[in-house]
């Protein structure tokens, strides 16, 4: 028999958890505060401020040390360069010797007189117009920008190009053609039948837009609406070469808040929770501003639009962890912890967010349902493949002629998209490689692009939809660079929980590093990553490097397996 928690022990920890948890006391926001504008190690001022909220110091200490936005030094003016793939590609990372050069301050450290910090961060979602910074909250990008940042030059923030190659966008509608917001969930909810809205969206069969395709329906079913249900909108978008997240957020944040709610009354939940990431700060704000208009509108709060439905909103800023994008780990970054994967089962739709039910889904599925339920399942389910439906917002990188983010339908050709939408690669440059789905999604070489944009054809080619954010990298760029950018990222962004991750990550890249051919040691290591990390992160770090030697072919011999 195993022994259980007597009842007020549970209860001292259900106490923890609410003051870690508390809103506008979170222990993660505390910390983030007290991080901004000193220089000190997360050891000097991580304890006090644990303390403050009455948590031991290791509870201050773990998150200090973990989160990127936390334990990176910071001076009075920092500054966030990106160092991801789409900004990798537009000059082949040149552009952070530049910065360093310019500022007189070497990436991430910060100055000796304290004034000036450089961090470098992967992925700021401008990758349409890069490479680009963030100084402070301020947005500087393309091939000026050292002197933005010195002063020499004005900052330059393009707006994201967005466009519907649909003819009847799901996602865009009301960014291209400036259709009502707010036009579903009103009557949805004093009609009072959340049934209604659950068989629509399983007739739809909408899957989750955030990498992991898991069906939205089956997820809100496993919930059971179960007393105290949480909602969780994932904008953690940290997918290098993907913008689509930020793109909703900012300027359609109430198409995703009334997918929000609609998923909410779908699954008996009475709190929903948005989390942005901080290197987002302008979809922060747009998100913050349409909760506050959706609460005075009367959408939001008690007794929503005189039903007997309540429905509570809040929006929280993440703290700076790719990993922290995963369902488990993203709900260890909300209950004040290390965004860490944690293992399986418990699932989140039982045991999630400070122990209760908690539904996960990403910000472009949430923006799907108002369509469904205004059109109707079986629409939705007419349009992309017979086995995947819908639509889907690819990013095309800054190295194509035309940038931007388009709505296309699941199955379009990537030749198509790659061609006709994107135009080709600019300045008459040669498509080298293609890298889709972020940097763990897969690469495939320019003879190799006639695939439907599908999970299913993506993967028997070797690659993964993801995000359908897509990178080009030109002759420009040596593939031995992009193979250790590759490794270079799941060294820095693994999230430590695993050994095979943790020390895997960091020996691919010292192969990576060596310029030979790997050998048997990297079939071996392989193996490991694939088969014991904790989470995906792990397991798609060998295939992302296996697609990568094939479209390069001869020029990264060895790594093929």
């Amino acid at each position: 028999m195993v022994p259980t928690a007597p009842a007020d022990r549970f209860d001292g920890f259900r106490a923890l958890d609410d003051r870690r948890g508390r809103p506008g006391s979170r222990l993660i926001e505390a910390l983030a505060a007290a991080r901004a504008g000193t220089a000190d190690q997360p050891a000097d001022w991580a304890p006090a401020v644990a303390a403050g909220v009455g948590l031991p110091a290791a509870a201050g200490l773990g998150p200090a040390s973990y989160y990127a936005d936390l334990a990176a030094p910071h001076g009075r003016r920092h500054v966030r360069v990106c160092a991801a793939t789409a900004c990798f590609a537009a000059q082949a990372g040149r552009h952070l010797t530049g910065v360093e050069h310019e500022l007189g301050v070497t990436v991430d450290t910060v100055s000796p007189d304290g004034e000036t910090s450089v961090q470098a961060v992967r992925c700021l979602g401008y990758c349409y117009a890069g490479p680009a910074a963030l100084d402070g909250d301020t947005a500087c990008t393309g091939p000026t920008l050292a002197g933005q940042l010195a002063g020499r030059e004005p900052s330059r923030a393009p707006e994201i190009p967005a466009a519907d190659a649909t003819g009847d966008p799901v996602l865009l509608g009301s960014v291209v053609a400036g259709e009502p917001l707010w036009r579903v969930w009103p009557q949805a909810v004093t009609a009072g039948n959340p049934d209604d809205v659950q068989s629509d969206v399983a007739a739809s069969g909408l899957r989750g837009r955030g990498g992991a395709g898991f069906r939205v329906a089956a997820k809100w079913e496993a919930a059971g609406r179960a007393p105290g249900t949480v909602v969780v909108a994932n904008g953690d978008e940290g997918d290098p070469g993907s913008y689509a997240d930020r793109l909703l957020m900012e300027a359609a944040p109430e198409r995703v808040l009334e997918g929000l709610a609609l998923a909410c009354f779908a699954c008996g939940a009475r709190r929903g929770v948005v989390l942005v990431r901080s290197e987002y700060p302008r979809a922060l704000a747009r998100m913050r501003e349409a909760v506050g208009q959706a609460y005075g509108d009367g959408h939001f709060g008690q007794s929503v639009h005189g039903s007997d439905t309540s429905l509570d909103v809040e929006v929280v800023e993440g703290a700076g962890s790719y990993v922290a994008g995963e369902e488990t780990a993203l709900i260890a970054s909300l209950e004040g912890d290390r965004g860490c994967a944690r293992p399986r089962p418990p699932y989140p739709t039982r045991r999630g967010l400070w122990d209760a039910p908690t539904v996960v889904n990403n910000v472009e599925t949430l923006a799907a349902i108002p369509w469904i339920i205004a059109h109707g399942g079986e629409a939705y389910a007419r349009r992309g493949t017979r086995g995947e439906t819908g639509t889907k917002l690819v990013c095309l990188s800054e190295r194509f002629a035309r940038p931007g983010a388009y709505e296309v339908e699941l199955g379009t050709p990537l030749l198509r998209i790659v061609n006709e939408l994107g135009v080709g690669l600019k300045d008459g440059s040669e498509l080298a490689a293609l890298q889709v789905g972020g940097p763990l999604g897969g690469f495939l070489g320019p003879d190799a692009l006639d695939v439907p944009l599908t999970t299913a054809d993506l993967a028997a080619r070797g690659a993964a939809l993801g995000h359908a954010g897509l990178v080009a990298f030109d002759q420009h760029v040596a593939p031995e660079e992009v193979l250790r950018h590759i490794w270079q990222f799941a060294a820095v962004e693994s999230c430590g929980a695993c050994s095979p991750c943790r020390v895997g990550s960091r020996r691919g890249l010292e192969l990576a590093s060596a310029g030979t051919t790997p050998g048997p040691e990297w079939e071996r290591l392989a193996h490991v990553l694939a088969e014991a990390s904790l989470c995906a992160f792990g397991r798609r770090v060998p295939p992302a490097v296996r697609s990568l030697a094939r479209a390069y072919g001869e020029r990264l011999a060895g790594w093929e397996l």
